[in-house]
Parts: structure tokens; C-alpha cells; sequence
């Protein structure tokens, strides 16, 4: 089964590892037809482990190799890996502004046509897929660049990395469904939107993924921008709610857990 796996393409790869992480958030979401709660400190653990993996993989999976691509390639290394890093930070920051901006229009706009239930349920879709659409890119970016052995870049380390992300797309699952079976909506009706907003990744991964292998002159921006929006989702998403957690203390090992982790895996693998 994993020589099978192997030797498969990047772009097939990518798209198998994302409908992985798309299956996390279904479980995640399914969780509506078993429980109305889940225990929140098993939720913010596992946020914090997968933002201390997700850290890792950003430095040994994406920014070493963008930086070592970029010395190789004659590029201006510091300037291509620092536009790369803030473009993919940016590119969210500016996500969470229109989803903002989005949600206060629809509080303000009297729609009789829409009701409550569905412009909290387009919200909380929209914010997740938002976040899901780089994941996405960040694991279709790191199985296309296998393609040029580089330094640092393994298959493993790509396969942590979509195990880091699925990690974290289960309480995001539960974070869509959850609310809506909350405000009236039906089992199925929670779970399919729950599910949707991780629909996105496979999708986003073959983009990426053809991207690498298409344009090699982008690599090193690709990483690095897919470096910057995991970090972003980290320091905005992950952490935070993690440590909102009263065992703050707990949640912050969970983390130290997965950067560990994933840092073995790279160091030994890559």
C-alpha cells in the first residue's frame, strides 16, 4: 500500500493527503449525531498539538527548503523568502478583514429572505473555509516540491504536515456543526455544512501542488507563502484558542508535543 502511495504523482499524492484532512473535519462534523458537547479540553489539545506541528513543518518542510531552492537558484534569498512569508499572512489577514467587514453587513442588512439561522450558518462555513483553502495549499506545496529533492523535503515530512492539519481540522469540524445543531438545525443538516468548509482542501492541494511542478521559478516563494499563512493560522486560530483553556499550562506541552515531534521526523527523515 505505501510503495503504491509513492509512487504515485506529487499532484495524486497531495490530493489523496488533503482528502485525508478533509475526512478529519467530516469526523470532526459527525460528531453532532453522537454528542451535543464535546469536552473542550480534549479539543484544545489537540489545537495545540497540531500548532506545535504545523510551527515545525513551517520552518524544516517550507522555509529551509525555499531558502536553500532560492541560494541554488541565484534568487535574492532573504527578499523572495520574506515576500513569500508575509504575502501568505497577509493574504489571511486580509480574509479575516472582509469576513468581518461581510458579517457586519449582514447584521446591519434587514433581509426577510434570510433568516438568523442561515447567515450564522454562511458565517461560520465561510470563516473555516477561509482558513482552509491555504492548508490546502500548504500540503499541495509541499508534496509538489518532492519532485526536486530538496533538502529538507521528504515524503514524510509532507505526510506529517497533512497529519498536523487533519489534527486540527476535527475541532473545526465540531466548531461549525456544534453551533448549528445548537440553533435548531437538524443532525444532518449541521453535519453536511460541517463537512463542507474542508471540501475546499483537496481542491486548493492540486493547485498548489501543479504550481510547483509547473513554474519551479515560484518554488521558493510558493513555501515560503505557504510558510506565512500556516503561521498566521497558528499565532490567530490555534494558539489562542488553545490557551483559552484553564489549564493553560497543559495545553502550551500539547504544543511543545507536536513541534517535537515533527522536528524528529524532519531532522531523522528529511
Amino acid at each position: 500500500m505505501l510503495n503504491w502511495f509513492f509512487g504515485l504523482s506529487p499532484v495524486i499524492q497531495a490530493l489523496f493527503a488533503t482528502l485525508f484532512t478533509w475526512f478529519v473535519t467530516l469526523l470532526g462534523a459527525s460528531i453532532v449525531f453522537f454528542f451535543k458537547e464535546v469536552k473542550k479540553g480534549i479539543m484544545d489539545a489537540l489545537l495545540g498539538f497540531s500548532a506545535g506541528v504545523m510551527i515545525a513543518a513551517s520552518f524544516w518542510s517550507l522555509l529551509s527548503p525555499a531558502i536553500d531552492m532560492a541560494d541554488d537558484m541565484k534568487m535574492i534569498t532573504w527578499l523572495v523568502v520574506f515576500l513569500g512569508f508575509f504575502s501568505g499572512g497577509l493574504l489571511l489577514f486580509l480574509g479575516d478583514k472582509l469576513y468581518d467587514f461581510l458579517q457586519k453587513k449582514m447584521k446591519k442588512k434587514n433581509d426577510s429572505n434570510i433568516s438568523n439561522k442561515l447567515k450564522r450558518c454562511l458565517m461560520l462555513v465561510f470563516s473555516i473555509t477561509l482558513h482552509n483553502i491555504p492548508e490546502g495549499l500548504v500540503v499541495g506545496v509541499a508534496f509538489g516540491s518532492l519532485a526536486y529533492n530538496l533538502a529538507g523535503s521528504s515524503i514524510a515530512s509532507a505526510l506529517t504536515l497533512a497529519l498536523g492539519i487533519g489534527l486540527q481540522n476535527f475541532p473545526e469540524g465540531s466548531a461549525v456543526s456544534l453551533p448549528l445543531l445548537r440553533e435548531g438545525f437538524s443532525r444532518k443538516k449541521a453535519f453536511f455544512f460541517g463537512q463542507l468548509s474542508g471540501a475546499v482542501e483537496p481542491i486548493a492541494a492540486v493547485i498548489g501542488a501543479l504550481l510547483v511542478l509547473k513554474v519551479q521559478v515560484l518554488l521558493p516563494f510558493l513555501l515560503s507563502f505557504a510558510a506565512g499563512a500556516m503561521i498566521y493560522v497558528v499565532v490567530e486560530e490555534l494558539i489562542p484558542e488553545s490557551q483559552s483553556n484553564q489549564k493553560k499550562d497543559l495545553m502550551a506541552l500539547f504544543t511543545l508535543i507536536g513541534f517535537s515531534i515533527m522536528m524528529i521526523l524532519d531532522v531523522s527523515l528529511g
